[in-house]
């Protein structure tokens, strides 16, 4: 089956993968752009995991101020190298989380730090299980995952801290 330049093009914009897998994918799916987003997005899930174990100590650190400067936001965002810490895709995760974080105030980063004696709702207290303030048909994780696929390293959440005025 030929697949389009615009197709590919398209397919590539909507998932940020590379060209070849978009091609694979459209192929794969006889053409189907909704197919091969999902099958871009199984792979990209796949290739996530393979690298989550890898070293994650270059990155930076974000922060957000709202407006009239009463509530604030600051996380450390890692990767694996100075090249993708200063990729646009990396910096607009790191402002996303930040801006995440002074929205939604979560207290840990994952349900892994939750007390064992606190009857905390993890998906209120935990940034990772957090319905992402842009597009809540998504968590945060599922962002952080979906950044993983584009730039092709492992990214971690290292820390963070949220400030109010008067708390």
């Amino acid at each position: 089956m030929q697949v389009s330049t615009a197709a590919v093009k398209e397919l590539r914009e909507r998932t940020g993968a590379g060209v070849m897998d978009c091609k694979k994918a459209l192929i794969e799916t006889e053409g189907s752009m909704e197919k091969a987003a999902e099958v871009l997005d199984q792979q990209g899930l796949a290739s996530a995991r393979k690298k989550a174990e890898r070293i994650a100590d270059q990155g930076i650190v974000e922060t957000y101020v709202h407006q009239g400067g009463q509530i604030g936001a600051m996380v450390e965002v890692n990767c694996e190298t100075d090249f993708v810490a200063r990729t646009d895709e990396f910096k607009e995760l790191a402002h996303n989380l930040a801006l995440q974080i002074a929205a939604m105030s979560p207290q840990f980063i994952s349900p892994e730090e939750i007390p064992s004696e606190t009857d905390t709702d993890p998906q209120a207290a935990c940034l990772l299980l957090q319905p992402f303030i842009k597009d809540p048909d998504k968590t945060i994780q599922d962002v952080i995952t979906q950044t993983i696929a584009k730039v092709g390293e492992n990214i971690i959440v290292r820390r963070f801290t949220r400030f109010e005025l008067g708390y």
